[in-house]
């Protein structure tokens, strides 16, 4: 909290100074600046960061799959005609091949690639497995995707050689799951993150505290995470092609040139970035479950009522951006016998993928004929939206569609859009949140 303190003031002191006129353009903003940052580096450095990355992870996953794609040219998205690659293997990278690009320029570039569309379920499965090894291990870390990783080493080095223990880590997941991983230390996020790119493949590099700048000085200046296509063009047109052509212009013209983004952009080209690694937690659940004012044994009745639940709850997940890995149900009869079944599922929060898997777990539970008193559906297992795969074009689309019927039930009431075989079900529940 000291350290988080000393920062703010230094970092307030430096916008005062940066947005003085009368220093503007002068030898003593420049002095200035170079003083205010020499400490904020000080401060800064005596962090310990490691940022761990699965390279390439969809393929990796693949290939541990299908050992015969080892050594070719392989991309995993969505369809050719109108996908995105979402990753590819460096085979393919030679040929200007890179995530995010439309999978038709790919194809034109790579046309031998191998095209695979993906296996959601795998690939969770093996990010639990990595991020359980490294729960078990580190003492604070990050889940920032679902294949990177951070990690808060600070004041370890008392107790172990940080580096040396990071190496270690890095090997035991190898053994363990056979998937290739690279790792950079550094003494923030923003350098580790940036050195992981340039240990891989399945590398490691440590950037020593106070070779910051050094370390970036050389690197082409859309390294910097951040800049994307307009920001990186607009610095090319500036004369600005690396980090240290970055480093040496005037902050004031790149505020002009760039606004508020500029003067940040300036920091990162020094390595300076106070960005703290946020603790992983599994979070809480989400659940509802419904007691019939009369036990109920029709079959189109509970399946409605499943769908009911799950559709509910998906809601509240889609509104929180989160998506779940475990989807429990739980029935309870008239002599408050109570079952519960849960099932692990790829990330998700589509209604579809969730009520499926509700639904063959109620068939799965239920003693046919027998009257049901309570139904419950719950939610677990829960991650950041952000930290799943995005880039299939299949699920760009899903996403689009989900946004926009939560967006009709937020404005015109929740029960408005329901599944058709659940529309015509009059409510004859007492419904209470699940608080367990």
């Amino acid at each position: 909290m000291q350290l988080q303190t000393q920062l703010q003031k230094v970092q307030q002191l430096f916008l005062e100074i940066s947005l003085s006129k009368s220093l503007r353009n002068t030898t003593h903003f420049f002095q200035c600046c170079t003083l205010l940052f020499n400490k904020r580096v000080d401060l800064a450095n005596k962090r310990i960061i490691a940022h761990f990355d699965l390279d390439t992870f969809f393929v990796s996953v693949e290939r541990l799959n299908d050992p015969s794609l080892v050594g070719k040219p392989v991309i995993v998205g969505g369809t050719r005609e109108r996908g995105v690659v979402s990753t590819c293997s460096y085979e393919t990278r030679v040929f200007g091949v890179h995530s995010g690009m439309p999978m038709a320029q790919a194809m034109k570039l790579c046309p031998q690639a191998i095209v695979l569309q993906g296996t959601r379920g795998d690939y969770s499965r093996y990010s639990r497995w990595v991020t359980d090894i490294i729960a078990a291990k580190a003492p604070l870390f990050q889940k920032a995707s679902i294949d990177e990783f951070y990690i808060d080493l600070t004041g370890m080095d008392r107790f172990f050689d940080p580096v040396q223990w990071t190496i270690d880590l890095r090997q035991e997941i190898i053994d363990a799951t056979q998937l290739p991983i690279s790792f950079a230390m550094a003494s923030n996020k923003l350098v580790a993150k940036i050195g992981t790119d340039l240990a891989k493949p399945n590398n490691y590099i440590v950037i020593e505290h106070g070779k910051e700048k050094e370390f970036l000085a050389p690197l082409r200046v859309n390294k910097i995470p951040g800049i994307g296509e307009k920001a990186y063009h607009t610095l090319l047109d500036l004369g600005i092609e690396t980090i240290g052509d970055l480093q040496n212009v005037n902050p004031v013209m790149l505020e002009q040139q760039l606004g508020k983004h500029g003067r940040d952009l300036w920091q990162r080209a020094h390595g300076i970035s106070f960005s703290e690694v946020a603790a992983y937690h599994e979070s809480k659940s989400i659940s509802s479950e419904n007691t019939f004012h009369e036990n109920r044994s029709d079959i189109p009745f509970l399946e409605a009522e499943i769908v009911r639940l799950t559709e509910k709850i998906a809601h509240e997940l889609r509104q929180e951006n989160k998506m779940a890995g475990c989807v429990s149900v739980k029935i309870r009869y008239p002599n408050f016998e109570t079952q519960q079944r849960q099932a692990s599922v790829p990330y998700t929060f589509y209604d579809d993928e969730l009520i499926y898997n509700a639904k063959q777990l109620f068939h799965q539970l239920y003693k046919k004929g027998q009257p049901v008193r309570l139904l419950g559906v719950k939610l677990s297992e829960l991650t950041e939206e952000a930290a799943q795969t995005n880039l299939f074009q299949d699920v760009q689309k899903k996403n689009e569609l989900y946004k926009a019927i939560d967006n009709v039930k937020e404005r015109f009431g929740k029960a408005l859009l329901t599944k058709g075989r659940n529309a015509k079900r009059k409510d004859e529940s007492n419904e209470l949140p699940d608080v367990s």
